[in-house]
């Protein structure tokens, strides 16, 4: 499993709904600026299904990307399983000063190496935060 997280500067109910709700997740969830999220979909809810596009600002490449929920813990927790096959787990912690600490943590795949892997994952919650902590 790989590890990344990062303070949001948030309430943890504000943060939930940013990191659950699609019209918060099409404004944040890319690597870098020459990429987008031009939809999302997500039925949250155990068994339901959360559906993201991610593409290039300038068309030349994009990709689905798919899961479907296991586990949910309003404003607390969440567990998916990807597409295709790995876990994914999504945890909120409430740090007690109108604050939380997101934790993400995933099976990683096997085309790229584990470094880059949690440097892209880091990157989008990274501009989560940033994005929550300006709602």
């Amino acid at each position: 499993m790989i590890d990344v997280s990062s303070a949001v500067s948030a309430a943890p109910h504000a943060a939930w709904s940013a990191f659950t709700e699609p019209e918060h997740i099409m404004k944040w969830n890319f690597a870098g600026d020459d990429w987008c999220c031009p939809s999302c979909s997500n039925d949250l809810r155990v068994g339901g299904t959360l559906n993201s596009r991610m593409e290039a600002r300038d068309g030349s490449f994009g990709f689905d990307f798919e899961s479907t929920y296991t586990a949910v813990d309003p404003g607390k927790h969440l567990a998916l399983t990807m597409g295709d096959g790995r876990r994914w787990t999504v945890d909120f912690s409430d740090s007690g000063d109108g604050t939380c600490l997101v934790t993400e943590r995933f099976d990683p795949e096997r085309q790229n190496p584990h470094d880059m892997q949690r440097m892209g994952w880091q990157m989008i919650l990274d501009r989560f935060a940033a994005y929550a902590a300006s709602l």
